[in-house]
């Protein structure tokens, strides 16, 4: 199995360090949600792995072996970094045919991948008169020719259809089932959350985690429950007796609601039960990755903006 080995990596433009004595691995059987703010140093880093760019220090190897150094690269690894490459004047099969030749992978495996990525019926259109979302998938059969046990992929869901993203989202799982080593870039927490089994988060050039995702979310989010009962002053009673806080949330006909932090499903219905506190409904709100994401990167950003209670109003005096 190849795995991605990234050792104490630096990468140095003039006075700025775009990476900063990184280190991790990508281990192959799972997707590795790549994740940082704008600036963190995703993209210099994934350049680095494909020998885009030279290091100022470290190394950045792919099954132990730098990629400069495999005569037929796309046999090794496939990625997709930027989804314009592809020449416009081409049709989608000859930029594939080209691929395929240049790597000595046989032309019969043109046809599969532009089957794959749902490109079959216009694989001889010119690439200019492609949505965004086609290229994407262009860019994904090329990712997939050579059939690497390696794949990289840059916002894979950019520009793509709610059936496109599904079906992205399935081939990175498939892929990884397979065994293969999967490493994917997305600002897009949600999506992320739906196909990653582990994530690596970079800030300012640094490493930030390196877990598996839902250990991730448990280390910053707390967990809560979500009650509704018709007996609140009985509920907020014996949740206190346990040294539980409870908010009251918003009620209706069917009872009052609240909120309890720091408690999970099962401790707050044991107690409860015993209680005799009726309840009508009890459910676990688990944090997202979004909220562990902003919460572990909230100093790491390097752009963000104001809240709009934030914002001065366009009649308010300034301070000089």
């Amino acid at each position: 199995m190849t795995s991605i080995d990234v050792q104490d990596l630096t990468k140095e433009y003039g006075a700025t360090r775009a990476v900063d004595r990184l280190t991790f691995s990508v281990a192959p059987g799972r997707v590795t949600g790549f994740l940082g703010p704008n600036g963190a140093g995703k993209s210099t880093t994934m350049r680095l792995v494909l020998g885009l760019d030279r290091p100022t220090s470290g190394t950045a190897t792919l099954g132990g072996r730098p990629y400069t150094t495999f005569d037929e690269p796309l046999r090794h690894v496939g990625s997709l970094l930027d989804a314009q490459a592809a020449h416009g004047s081409r049709t989608a099969r000859d930029h594939l045919r080209a691929l395929a030749a240049s790597n000595r992978i046989p032309e019969p495996r043109v046809d599969e991948v532009l089957e794959e990525a749902g490109l079959a019926s216009v694989a001889r259109r010119r690439v200019k008169t492609y949505s965004l979302g086609m290229r994407q998938r262009l860019g994904i059969a090329a990712a997939l020719l050579g059939d690497p046990p390696v794949v990289l992929l840059d916002e894979p869901s950019n520009g793509l259809d709610p059936e496109g993203i599904i079906w992205i989202r399935e081939l990175m799982r498939g892929l990884a089932r397979e065994g293969r080593t999967v490493l994917v870039s997305s600002h897009l927490m949600n999506e992320t959350a739906s196909f990653a089994d582990h994530l690596v988060v970079l800030g300012r050039g640094r490493l930030l985690a390196d877990m598996p995702m839902r250990e991730f979310i448990h280390a910053r989010v707390q967990p809560r429950v979500r009650v509704r009962t018709t007996d609140g002053a009985a509920l907020r009673d014996v949740l206190a007796r346990h040294g539980y806080d409870a908010v009251e949330g918003e009620g209706d006909g069917d009872g009052e609601r609240w909120i309890v932090h720091h408690a999970r499903v099962a401790d707050i219905g044991r107690l409860t039960s015993a209680a005799g506190v009726p309840i009508l409904e009890l459910a676990a709100e688990e944090g997202t990755l979004e909220q562990a994401y902003l919460d572990l990167t909230a100093s790491a950003a390097e752009f963000s903006a104001q809240s709009p209670s934030q914002c001065p109003s366009p009649t308010q005096p300034q301070e000089a």
